[in-house]
């Protein structure tokens, strides 16, 4: 069974950062390519970014480019999300993704929330 559990969410100030972390159970982990997604209030989940089971590729909607890092430890079974600059447009419930094909995910965590504040 595929088990996905994020945490670090927070309140944060635009301009400041945050660090999210994801927890993965079973062996498979090392072998998916894992992603972050986001739902902002009234909005639809979004894709933030990804990262290849290698963690040698990734991806990142281009809102977020250049501001948020995905990496991941196979050993410990675990992604991480960076996320710098915050803007108040950042806030919104924070999803690890499992499986990620293309932009879209299989299994989901229950999702983290980030406050930016102005």
């Amino acid at each position: 069974q595929v088990q996905l559990v994020e945490s670090g969410g927070g309140l944060v100030q635009a301009g400041g950062s945050l660090r999210l972390s994801c927890a993965a159970s079973g062996r498979w982990f090392s072998t998916y390519r894992m992603g972050w997604f986001r739902q902002a209030p009234g909005k639809e989940r979004e894709f933030v970014g990804a990262i290849s089971w290698t963690g040698n590729s990734t991806d990142y909607a281009d809102s977020v480019k250049g501001r948020f890092t995905v990496s991941r430890d196979n050993r410990e079974n675990m992604i991480y999300l960076q996320m710098n600059s915050l803007k108040v447009e950042d806030t919104a419930v924070y999803y690890c993704g499992g499986d990620v094909r293309g932009r879209l995910a299989n299994y989901w965590g229950r999702g983290t929330q980030v406050i930016v504040s102005s």
